[in-house]
């Protein structure tokens, strides 16, 4: 069974693994600076940056980080997950669907207007998974780098 909570103090272990992951997943890297700034972010509640953990057998096994957005096309905020990554022993067993099912409800339960995460075109396997939720959306991303670290 799946467990879904929030991230504590005591998880920086397991989520620091889980997210050097993710980071290595999508083949770049960070600073160490900013694995160590995310993880203050992810702790102070006065900071716009929330994370969930999944657990299986009580051993964490995925992450999500998500955050809220402003937006001029809504009167209500957009909630953007922005990274989900799952153990990849345990992909197909409904880690994934449980952590995004889980912000949803918080999107939800805040008013949020809309749900809206990003992927490669690539990712085929999490592609699935998401198609199952809604279909893609036919944006393409622009991104100008504005620091050499991003």
């Amino acid at each position: 069974m799946t467990t879904i909570r929030e991230l504590n103090e005591a998880d920086k272990t397991e989520w620091l693994f889980y997210w050097r992951s993710y980071i290595e997943f999508y083949k770049t890297s960070i600073p160490e600076s900013q694995y160590e700034l995310t993880w203050s972010r992810l702790l102070d509640s006065n900071f716009n940056l929330y994370a969930f953990v999944a657990e299986v057998d009580e051993k964490i096994c995925g992450l999500v980080h998500f955050t809220f957005q402003e937006s001029t096309w809504a009167p209500k905020s957009f909630c953007l997950l922005e990274d989900l990554f799952v153990d990849p022993n345990v992909r197909g067993h409904g880690v994934g669907r449980a952590l995004i099912d889980a912000v949803y409800e918080v999107a939800v339960k805040s008013g949020s207007s809309r749900l809206y995460w990003n992927t490669d075109a690539t990712n085929e396997i999490a592609r699935k998974l998401y198609d199952s939720y809604t279909s893609e959306s036919g944006k393409v991303q622009y991104r100008i780098p504005l620091n050499p670290v991003i």
